[in-house]
């Protein structure tokens, strides 16, 4: 049961793993011995990555927002590991404009993805886990969960849906030593939602930072859970 200590020889998912936050928080995870299995859309991007990130890392490609995709992905993925024991939910679009622009199309694929793919990874983990004897769950949510914003409305909806489903769901299993915490991560360099790159650098956060709240959140011992973990930039662009 990958709770707590070393995760040397335990299998890990990272949705969304093949670059930026989701590929830092596999690299750091897979450096600490644990077997990792990484999704993204296609299983070039999947399989490139993971041979970049551990030599027994495994790429694959998974629609999160479909359940039937995310579905054979945990089959393929626990066929690969040792076991599921840790998820890390990072997979996430983002679409901006306002309301009465929003195509529904947009709409469906932001909430499709931040918050349904969530939900349908968390049901395939949870009844593994629960064999396994526990687990860690972690969400990788955004401050947009509690802070909104002109032109965010559905990432927005998205992230505020996740930290409910996220609370509820911590609740629910942590009986069953499975653990549930999600991470807020402010402004990030990266290129999410086409955006970052050079007009965040130098001030924003970087994906190794959000990476290491996760293992530091992986290390606690089995008493302790920190359920909910705010990062931010220390000093955000003027």
């Amino acid at each position: 049961m990958a709770t707590s200590g070393s995760l040397e020889g335990r299998g890990a998912i990272v949705t969304g793993g093949n670059r930026g936050i989701g590929r830092a928080i596999a690299e750091s995870i897979a450096a600490e011995g644990a077997i990792v299995a990484i999704a993204c859309r296609t299983a070039a991007a999947a399989e490139r990555a993971a041979k970049e990130i551990a030599p027994r890392a495994r790429g694959f490609a998974c629609d999160v927002s479909d359940p039937e995709s995310v579905a054979r992905f945990f089959e393929a993925a626990e066929a690969a590991l040792p076991g599921v024991d840790v998820l890390v939910n990072n997979a996430g679009v983002g679409e901006f404009a306002p309301v009465e622009k929003l195509a529904v199309e947009a709409w469906r694929r932001v909430l499709g993805t931040n918050l349904d793919g969530v939900f349908y990874c968390c049901r395939e983990a949870i009844p593994r886990m629960k064999r396994r004897g526990g687990g860690f769950i972690v969400n990788v949510s955004s401050l947009a969960g509690k802070n909104a914003f002109p032109n965010g409305a559905a990432y927005n909806a998205s992230k505020f849906g996740l930290t409910g489903f996220s609370e509820a769901l911590m609740q629910e299993v942590r009986h069953d030593n499975i653990r549930v915490a999600y991470v807020m991560p402010g402004s990030v360099d990266t290129a999410f939602g086409g955006r970052g790159g050079g007009e965040k650098k130098g001030w924003a956060l970087l994906p190794e930072d959000v990476a290491r709240v996760v293992m530091d959140i992986l290390r606690l011992p089995p008493r302790a859970l920190a359920s909910r973990v705010e990062l931010r930039p220390s000093r955000p662009k003027a």
